[in-house]
């Protein structure tokens, strides 16, 4: 939990870009941070949003840290080119967007990156926002390794046939009866993408399967309602869905 620590503890942590391979055998670059010590440590990979492979999702992988996780964040845009997370993102756009496969690929990549590592305690989760929470539900679905992920508004679920794309050619929601792991949904009701109707068609389709699953509603609070830098940012919701993450995490992962 936030502010649940001891003070008299040490508290140490290495963040760095490191190259791993990616899918299809091609070489990325990935946010890594992990606690000093010998552990063993959790791991959690975290999948960039569409504002790109920002200074927030680093920020967010040394936050995870300080609370006891290995955290990996690969560059899914690194085969789009280089320079700011804002020009990469734009540039992805103009392309159709990351294609899904290769999401999964770097996903899968960094498990088993993460798992392999001699500190590690053998479990992993995922976890993402926006349209990395779309690619944390796909890949708890299709993804073999995944011990706990969080969605964070996904938007894009729930996908009508018209939206599909190249890059996205199956709505996830359909590869729901293949979710192997426990699923935290965190989600705004004032939010456009998802919807809470399509929230309610994916809880639907969980029931009906019977998967593990827990969402989280908020009143008061549209899409990235963690994104301190920006308007969207709602504290209280914010933290409330802070704790509720690392105490998933912490159950299902430590």
């Amino acid at each position: 939990m936030w502010n649940d620590f001891n003070t008299g503890e040490y508290s140490g942590m290495i963040a760095e870009t490191v190259r791993i391979t990616g899918h299809n055998g091609d070489p990325i670059t990935a946010y890594w941070s992990r606690p000093i010590g010998d552990g063993p440590f959790p791991g959690i990979v975290l999948i960039p949003h569409m504002p790109g492979w920002d200074e927030w999702c680093r920020e967010t992988a040394r936050r995870f840290t300080a609370h006891g996780y290995s955290v990996m964040c690969p560059n899914i845009y690194e085969r789009v080119g280089h320079g700011t997370p804002t020009e990469v993102a734009a540039k992805s756009r103009e392309q159709g967007g990351v294609p899904d496969a290769s999401v999964m690929g770097d996903t899968a990549a960094s498990l088993g990156f993460l798992k392999n590592q001699t500190n590690s305690n053998g479990k992993a989760g995922v976890i993402g926002m926006c349209s990395g929470g779309r690619h944390t539900f796909l890949a708890a679905c299709t993804l073999d390794g995944i011990d706990a992920a969080v969605d964070c508004w996904g938007g894009g679920v729930v996908c009508p046939p018209e939206q599909l794309s190249p890059a996205r050619p199956v709505a996830p929601i359909d590869y729901a009866e293949g979710l192997s792991c426990p699923l935290l949904g965190i989600f705004g009701n004032d939010d456009h993408s998802p919807t809470p109707e399509d929230v309610d068609k994916t809880e639907e389709v969980l029931k009906k399967l019977g998967k593990d699953y827990e969402f989280h509603r908020y009143d008061g609070a549209g899409h990235g309602i963690w994104y301190y830098d920006k308007p969207m940012y709602r504290q209280e919701q914010a933290m409330d869905s802070w704790n509720k993450t690392l105490d998933f995490f912490d159950k299902h992962l430590k």
